[in-house]
């Protein structure tokens, strides 16, 4: 039962609905000999129909005082999406430009000038949010730890507000491994349908201890989820593909961007990287994953609360206007 009622107590007034039953409040005609006046079913539908609009409005304005509300419920929704996780990175270097500088002033004050990465991101993760209709979306965040900001949720309104959120002061260090662990953890407890998705967005990257590997890799096996990577590469600093010139540089302390994208690549699961060094670079990766992720996804929509007060209101006002036609065409002798 999805209906409910603020007050039960009013509900005793339902008893005067028999009021028209017993009274029409019609004027009465004197005639000397009724029983010598033929048979009239128009007059007694019209009887019938004038009395049961009376029990009807004293009805709506009794459901009115009682307060009548339909309860919150979910509905299963068929759609198009993917169970998204928005892996942000606010280490300090995010909130220079790609050119590794800081950010021009006149950008900071609503001008044209260079945004920061972090900035780049916040705007174009927005763009991307209000493309995806039936996604639900979370929002974690790592710095020097994990950052819970927003589970996964249909409410469009509030990733926006909570991608916003990460426009706080960074920290100084970059912990990957644990912001990832975060990441899939908003899949706990979650029946598989549609894709899984954890979308990582940093400039940078940090060595992965073995135990944490070891955890990670057995992380994404059980969930399930799709890694997209994009990378904000700053102007002069070492990409994912690049491959060293000194042999003695290829390990993860020198080159952990490219490290980190092979032990993704040694997962097993779906996964893509984006190197983007500039907002349109950036942009053009988004919009692939926006393309890439529209699978047929089984969802469930929350319907919120819903007060029927005005309703009962409106619909008594309607009867009652009904019954005041009817006595205004009522004949005077």
């Amino acid at each position: 039962m999805n209906l409910a009622v603020e007050q039960v107590w009013p509900l005793a007034g339902l008893v005067l609905c028999a009021l028209p039953l017993w009274r029409l409040g019609m004027r009465a005609g004197e005639h000397p000999a009724l029983d010598l006046l033929p048979a009239d079913p128009f007059s007694n539908l019209v009887d019938a129909l004038l009395r049961l609009l009376g029990a009807l409005t004293i009805a709506a304005l009794v459901l009115g005082l009682a307060g009548p509300y339909r309860k919150e419920q979910q509905v299963e929704r068929i759609g198009h999406g993917a169970h998204i996780v928005l892996l942000l990175d606010r280490s300090n270097s995010m909130d220079n430009t790609f050119a590794g500088k800081a950010p021009d002033v006149g950008h900071l004050n609503g001008g044209s000038g260079e945004e920061s990465k972090a900035a780049a991101a916040r705007r174009l993760l927005t763009q991307f949010v209000d493309h995806r209709d039936h996604d639900l979306i979370g929002v974690a965040a790592y710095s020097t730890s994990p950052l819970f900001v927003m589970p996964l949720t249909e409410n469009k309104p509030a990733v926006r507000a909570a991608i916003a959120a990460t426009a706080q002061p960074a920290l100084a260090y970059t912990n990957v491994s644990k912001g990832l662990a975060l990441a899939l953890s908003y899949f706990d407890d979650r029946p598989v349908s549609g894709s899984r998705i954890v979308l990582l967005v940093s400039d940078g990257a940090a060595v992965i201890d073995p135990d944490s590997e070891a955890k990670l890799r057995q992380l994404f096996k059980q969930r399930q989820v799709r890694l997209y990577w994009v990378f904000l590469r700053t102007a002069n600093s070492p990409g994912l593909f690049e491959m060293p010139t000194d042999p003695r540089d290829d390990n993860a302390q020198a080159m952990p961007e490219r490290y980190l994208h092979l032990f993704f690549s040694s997962l097993n699961i779906p996964y893509q990287a984006y190197e983007a060094e500039n907002p349109g670079a950036m942009s053009q990766a988004i919009d692939d994953i926006n393309r890439l992720e529209h699978r047929p996804l089984h969802y469930f929509e929350r319907i919120p609360k819903q007060d029927l007060t005005p309703l009962c209101y409106r619909v008594a006002a309607g009867l009652a206007a009904l019954l005041i036609g009817a006595k205004l065409c009522e004949v005077k002798y």
